[in-house]
């Protein structure tokens, strides 16, 4: 029997060690090459680098509005890098707002290797890009995360006080997650990353509002449920058709109304 359980045990530091260095390529895809720029997408902008507080220099696009007082901070998911949200840039651009569009570390043309800490010093940078260098106050800044770029965003907004939080097809947390793609496995694993958005967005004090699809087919309905029942008042909840990817595609024209009507229920 103590044969028995030095085996198991060992076994599970085992899997425990190979899933803690596996995990970064299971969460994070980037992708270097851009396959596009905004004027492709028949938009201008400014290309640009921000400095982070630990040295690196991330790359991305601001994209003006002609006479807009807002601008939105934009953070994409996990997989390829800002030269794949034209589509999304397009919606935000024509509902009146200024845009600034950049890549965590180790994506696009951005320095470094992503992680949790990291993508947080990246949005804090960004941040500051909007505050310190282009002079927008707090109340004209809105973030905006889909996917993992939610969870991003929303801790972000837990430290700053922007004039509204969107996120879309998010996650409350890493261990939600994993709890609902590997269930007995996720109970054995120490998980690298955290991600809790449904605690950070606790801590959120302007207007949320948080979108979802019941038909996501790789976050679960439920998650983006959990993460608006978290989140203070005032908040509104929008609910997409479509799947994970193009679900804000697919939820045209209601998905640019319900935006919108929230951004004119609670900055006009």
């Amino acid at each position: 029997m103590l044969g028995t359980l030095v085996i198991l045990g060992l076994a599970l530091l085992f899997l425990n060690v190979w899933m803690y260095l596996q995990q970064p390529g299971m969460i994070f895809y980037p992708t270097r090459q851009l396959d596009a720029t905004p004027r492709d997408w028949g938009l201008d902008y400014e290309d640009l680098r921000l400095q982070t507080t630990d040295g690196l220099r991330l790359h991305g696009w601001y994209l003006p509005h002609p006479g807009a007082k807002r601008v939105l901070l934009f953070f994409h998911g996990n997989a390829g890098n800002i030269s794949h949200r034209g589509d999304s840039v397009a919606i935000f651009h024509r509902l009146g707002l200024n845009v600034l569009l950049f890549d965590y570390r180790g994506y696009g043309r951005s320095e470094g290797s992503p992680d949790e800490a990291g993508l947080a010093v990246d949005a804090r940078a960004a941040w500051d890009y909007l505050h310190e260098t282009r002079g927008f106050a707090p109340d004209q800044i809105i973030l905006f995360g889909r996917s993992l770029g939610g969870a991003v965003a929303t801790r972000l907004a837990a430290g700053v006080r922007p004039a509204a939080l969107i996120v879309e097809s998010t996650f409350s947390s890493a261990r939600d997650m994993a709890a609902r793609i590997i269930p007995l496995l996720s109970r054995l694993i120490v998980l690298r990353y955290r991600f809790n958005t449904a605690d950070y967005i606790q801590q959120v004090t302007c207007p949320v509002l948080v979108i979802h699809s019941p038909e996501d087919d790789i976050i679960p309905f439920a998650l983006g449920q959990k993460v608006y029942q978290a989140a203070n008042e005032p908040k509104a909840f929008l609910t997409l058709r479509g799947d994970h990817n193009f679900g804000f595609v697919q939820s045209q024209p209601e998905y640019e109304q319900g935006l919108d009507r929230f951004l004119r229920q609670y900055l006009d």
